[in-house]
């Protein structure tokens, strides 16, 4: 049985990987560790077809441990154990070579199914390496997630897509039999969605149905495969364009178009966890201290749909995306954040103020830790203005209220206080 071309061109070495460089470049965070064959438990987040299972491979092979692979969708507790007993008896202990454990879709994994991992990563008999198309905070136990470094894979842009193409066109020993012409990739690369592996697939099903000259366009690829694409693939781009319909419908105040788009994702069988979870990331950027229930409720149907599942489940959701949708926006917190972050980067590790400091002990109070602190409790209105940032960025105005009635309060209460300082 010949295997799919995506499985015949797949990279076996660092030098053959495509994208990620933040992780595998020249500088990336995990090219020292990979060289130095000292590789610490690792869990992979990004969308599907974009690198996750081969970099696991590659790194395995690199340095040369032995590789084991479980899937979280037929893999159980008593599949975990045998395969670390494995792992004990091909050299897991006392050893910076102990094997590899690659795990699929961790995320699909239970409570007492990560649990079962615990005892060997934390005595050190495997190194884990886990991919999730699924925010690993929400999916992975807090326990096992603070064993691991997780690291972001991003989608391949257009260039590392196309370069797939002309690999498989050059390096494949079937498809570089053939005479193949690309004369058009936009519709190959907008069906894939970023996903190397649907790119190759359909390419590669293109190739297949025509003779040994083939010339790549645009028509052609809607011709012979647009009729077979899904009406909602959960893991392509129309997955991500519905999403980002839906988000933006509630951002814009239109809980018509808010419940359509949620509909459409209900009928595709989204998970339900995915949607609540983004209307909780929205109820904090987009609606923020406008309306801060809108978190509250946004925190309480996660919770809900978490435990009941399909079909009630779409009742809170609609529930909730309605409320967002007619609730009052904010982004100021948000832009704050982002702010002060680049502050941040900019500025270094600026030093504490002195009369911010913790004073726990006489020696720090000698050396002037906490001295001439304004305690504001101690003021009329319980307010007593003095500076709280460094020196270096002193008067620096990172929130600004929106415009809107309760963000207006926060605006006059601040005026109000500070007086010029936050004038705005």
């Amino acid at each position: 049985m010949i295997p799919p071309l995506a499985e015949r061109i797949r990279p076996k070495t660092l030098d053959d990987y495509i994208s990620q460089q933040h992780l595998v470049g020249p500088n990336g965070a995990l090219t020292a560790h990979i060289k130095r064959g000292i590789i610490p438990s690792l869990i992979f987040w990004g969308p599907p077809g974009i690198g996750k299972t081969t970099l696991a491979n590659i790194i395995a092979s690199e340095s040369e441990r032995p590789f084991y692979t479980l899937s979280a969708i037929n893999s159980g507790v008593k599949d975990i154990r045998e395969v670390i007993n494995k792992a004990k008896q091909s050299g897991g202990l006392f050893t910076t070579k102990n094997p590899i454990l690659f795990i699929d879709e961790i995320h699909r994994f239970s409570k007492s199914q990560q649990d079962s991992l615990l005892g060997a990563v934390e005595k050190g008999w495997v190194t884990l390496i886990g991919a999730t198309t699924e925010n690993p905070s929400f999916e992975v136990i807090p326990a096992l997630l603070s064993r691991c470094q997780v690291y972001i894979l991003n989608s391949f842009d257009k260039d590392d897509l196309v370069a797939l193409l002309h690999r498989a066109i050059d390096e494949d020993e079937i498809i570089s039999k053939k005479k193949i012409k690309l004369k058009e990739t936009d519709a190959l690369l907008q069906l894939s969605g970023g996903d190397a592996r649907k790119l190759l697939n359909i390419f590669e099903l293109i190739v297949n149905s025509e003779d040994d000259k083939v010339t790549i366009t645009n028509a052609k690829v809607l011709e012979k495969v647009q009729t077979n694409t899904v009406r909602y693939d959960k893991t392509g781009e129309q997955h991500y364009d519905i999403v980002s319909a839906f988000i933006k419908s509630i951002r814009g105040s239109d809980p018509n178009a808010a419940v359509y788009w949620l509909a459409r994702m209900v009928e595709g069988g989204e998970d339900v966890k995915f949607i609540a979870r983004r209307m909780l990331i929205l109820a904090s950027e987009d609606i923020g201290n406008a309306n801060p229930t809108a978190l509250i409720l946004a925190n309480t149907t996660f919770q809900s749909v978490s435990m009941i599942g399909y079909p009630e489940s779409r009742i809170i959701l609609s529930q909730c995306a309605v409320y967002l949708a007619n609730s009052p926006k904010s982004n100021a917190s948000y832009i704050a954040i982002g702010q002060a972050q680049q502050l941040v980067k900019q500025t270094g590790d600026l030093s504490v103020p002195l009369h911010l400091r913790n004073a726990p002990t006489k020696l720090m109070k000698d050396l002037d830790y906490g001295k001439n602190y304004k305690y504001a409790h101690n003021y009329d209105d319980n307010f007593a203005e003095q500076e709280f940032l460094p020196d270096e960025i002193k008067n620096t105005k990172l929130y600004e209220p929106g415009n809107n009635a309760r963000e207006n309060n926060f605006r006059s209460f601040l005026k109000k206080r500070w007086k010029n300082k936050y004038d705005y």
